[in-house]
């Protein structure tokens, strides 16, 4: 099972990346990141006129359920796709 400290080593490297993930990708490692941190999403969800806010609570909804070292495992392995 991964660490935070893996996790936090893995942001370190998404960060240095020479071209930035898409969105997809960026919303998915938000998602995984706020689940292995947080837990569950909680809250309501932002209104339309939120769309940033709203595509980020919904990446984190998508993980809900998902346990913290199940979340880390899929950042790092996320990141790595990457190249990270």
């Amino acid at each position: 099972m991964p660490t935070p400290e893996e996790l936090e080593a893995a942001t370190r490297r998404v960060n240095a990346l020479a071209k930035s993930p898409n969105t997809d990708d960026m919303l998915a490692l938000y998602g995984f990141f706020k689940q292995a941190n947080v837990g569950d999403a909680t809250g309501s969800r932002p209104g339309m006129l939120d769309v940033r806010g709203r595509a980020k609570f919904d990446a984190w909804a998508k993980c809900r359920g998902m346990t913290a070292d199940a979340a880390r495992a899929a950042y790092i392995a996320l990141a790595q796709r990457l190249g990270a």
